[in-house]
């Protein structure tokens, strides 16, 4: 480890947290439904829309509405994209006359761009058409981005109303956050990038001539406009097959960094919305500094690892770190912040190959994703995904001290703690019943690259990665199979809305409740014990469920290494 690595560190985390309020304020704004600076240029663009829909952006909906509107939103979007996939061949805005996709792969990657995951069993540059990558993947980059953004809102109105019989209207939320946040913000990334040299084209290749003279196509096309939604809407979809590690999606250090803050800024930025919707900004405080605990100590061991490198490497008399699949021009430091970054979140995008990290560096972002990517997470999702352990938290706070189980001036009673359990249990019902799956089938077992516990982990990582929504992958299994993309795509479709729905519904009964005056009789929410209390039943509830089989994958992986054994 480096100062320089550990001031890249630090400063990333500095500017998150000088940008946290101004962002928080902004999503605010929205989230109340107030006019914004740029409602005087897209204003008429989103009255035109409600008009042309139909919607009256002021009549709320009750939670099953909202949920309903927003199931029918998502799979009709999902429908749509698996027709562009399969029709590819035919349509326009394809110039290296790419064939379309099978069924099973245009299954996969249609529901994998609809839940936020972007989980990619293909090679961009190599199966993508300009239209399918701008009309069929970029416009679910901006809408499920959207999607999750819009259902925190839900979360927020239902703490934050008293005796209420709705949580908002998704259509007008959706909207919204799309014109006034992702648009704009997308549009000054996408300059940047191109600044920096990331290609906006609709050419498919570029012929270039190489330093030893020969000729290569290299290719091409609206990459930067992709990048910059990518990253700020978590999705991670890469336009080439090695996402960030690409030259042209990801030039330099600056670019490199720009990525990285776009990922969490959203995250960090909703913390301060909530404390600012349910009255009290210390709340939305407390959830951030949770948050940047469990994300500091997986930033600390991953880049411990990876600097530390290979003992078996050592014992041959190789010095140095682990450099196997990272960039050189971004480093150790970098590459290690940026894994634990994408998985902290719900992105997926990846600068270098997890696969080839150590095994123990390898295993922080995997529990990322196991915890459920509530370290900032997802945009959206990340903090509903946080504020379902905080009710398990209350609850158990109050049945071990006595304390009445109230947050934020709601009671937390059977029925929320039910509907967490339920959201939360998906989960690991999941990722341990589809990993089992695949590691006794004759299909399962054809798909990693590695044998031993270093192939069960990447079958592991697989599964946790589709059933969080996250989408990056240890990349030595073979994943563009019928069997990884039908079991693959249900994770995801399940892992995104067997969430969602129990959330509304505790949206829902949130609203409908009256204020909890606090009381001696309360359990304090914005301290130091209230940040330890949720750090400890995320890891617990969220962490040991996973244990054993992390024993049989990176941890048996990690001891096998020590003594010198590969497989």
């Amino acid at each position: 480890m480096t100062l320089q690595g550990w001031i890249l560190i630090i400063a990333f985390t500095g500017i998150l947290l000088a940008l946290t309020k101004p962002i928080g304020l902004w999503l605010f704004a929205l989230y109340e439904g107030r006019r914004t600076p740029l409602h005087a240029v897209l204003g008429p663009v989103e009255a035109g829309f409600y008009k042309l829909a139909g919607i009256d952006p002021a009549a709320e909906q009750g939670w099953r509405r909202y949920a309903v509107h927003m199931l029918i939103f998502n799979f009709v979007l999902m429908l749509f994209t698996y027709g562009i996939l399969r029709l590819q061949g035919v349509l326009p805005g394809n110039p290296q006359g790419l064939a379309g996709l099978g069924e099973h792969l245009s299954f996969n990657t249609a529901i994998s761009f609809t839940t936020n995951t972007n989980w990619q069993s293909y090679g961009g540059e190599s199966t993508m058409s300009n239209l399918s990558q701008m009309l069929g993947l970029a416009i679910h980059n901006f809408l499920s981005a959207a999607t999750g953004i819009a259902l925190a809102f839900a979360l927020f109105r239902g703490f934050a109303r008293r005796s209420a019989a709705t949580i908002g209207n998704f259509w007008a939320d959706a909207t919204r956050i799309t014109l006034y946040l992702l648009l704009p913000l997308c549009i000054l990334l996408t300059i940047v990038y191109i600044a920096n040299g990331v290609p906006q084209t609709l050419a498919g290749t570029v012929d270039v001539s190489t330093l030893e003279g020969a000729r290569q196509t290299l290719a091409i096309g609206p990459v930067a406009s992709q990048e910059a939604i990518k990253l700020l809407g978590t999705n991670g979809g890469g336009f080439f097959n090695v996402n960030s590690a690409h030259p042209f999606e990801n030039p330099n250090a600056i670019t490199n960094l720009v990525q990285m803050l776009s990922i969490f800024v959203i995250g960090f930025g909703l913390t301060w919305t909530f404390g600012k919707a349910v009255g009290n900004t210390r709340q939305g405080w407390a959830i951030l500094s949770a948050m940047l605990i469990l994300f500091l100590a997986g930033v600390t061991i991953t880049y411990w690892q990876e600097a530390a490198g290979n003992p078996i490497l050592h014992q041959l008399g190789v010095a140095g770190g682990n450099m196997e699949g990272k960039e050189v021009r971004f480093g150790i430091a970098a590459s290690s912040l940026f894994s634990v970054i994408t998985t902290a979140a719900s992105c997926g995008a990846v600068n270098a190959m997890h696969d080839s990290f150590t095994a123990i560096g390898g295993m922080v972002p995997l529990i990322n994703m196991q915890l459920g990517e509530v370290v900032v997470g997802g945009v959206g999702a990340g903090i509903y995904g946080f504020l379902l352990f905080a009710i398990l938290a209350v609850f158990v706070a109050g049945l071990m001290v006595g304390r009445t189980p109230e947050y934020v001036g709601k009671k937390i009673e059977a029925k929320e703690v039910k509907l967490a359990v339920l959201a939360i249990a998906t989960l690991p019902l999941l990722i341990l019943g589809l990993t089992a799956l695949a590691s006794v089938t004759d299909a399962g077992l054809a798909g990693p690259l590695n044998k031993g516990p270093h192939g069960f982990s990447e079958m592991l990582y697989a599964f946790t990665s589709a059933t969080a929504n996250n989408g990056s992958a240890f990349a030595g299994l073979t994943a563009n199979t019928p069997f990884y993309n039908g079991l693959l795509g249900t994770a995801m479709w399940l892992g995104r809305f067997f969430i969602i729905v129990p959330m509304l519904a505790i949206a829902g009964s949130l609203a409908a409740k009256t204020y909890t005056p606090e009381s001696a009789g309360s359990f304090p929410t914005t301290g130091g014990l209230w940040v330890g209390l949720l750090v400890g039943i995320i890891l617990i509830l969220g962490g040991l469920t996973f244990l054993p089989s992390l024993a049989l994958g990176p941890v048996a992986d990690h001891l096998a290494m020590i003594h010198g054994q590969t497989f």
